[in-house]
């Protein structure tokens, strides 16, 4: 007779790891995003900097509150 495969716990810790990871790369993209824009069509300040920066972190905030509502799921 074989034994049945033990399943192996979810480990949440691992999906956890990686959050900052991801918000750093979805901020610094609209932070590079808005300083081009600035550098192409402005003629001075950088408030396509600053748009992009905030909209960067605000999507990643709500990436973080997807992935946690989808761990606390499981």
């Amino acid at each position: 007779m074989e034994e049945p495969k033990k399943k192996q716990p979810n480990n949440k810790w691992m999906a956890l790891i990686n959050i900052p990871f991801q918000m750093g790369v979805i901020i610094a993209a609209g932070v590079f995003f808005g300083s081009w824009l600035d550098d192409k069509f402005s003629d001075k300040g950088s408030l396509f900097t600053i748009i992009f920066s905030l909209l960067a972190v605000f999507l990643a905030l709500y990436n973080v509150i997807l992935q946690v509502k989808k761990l606390n799921k499981e």
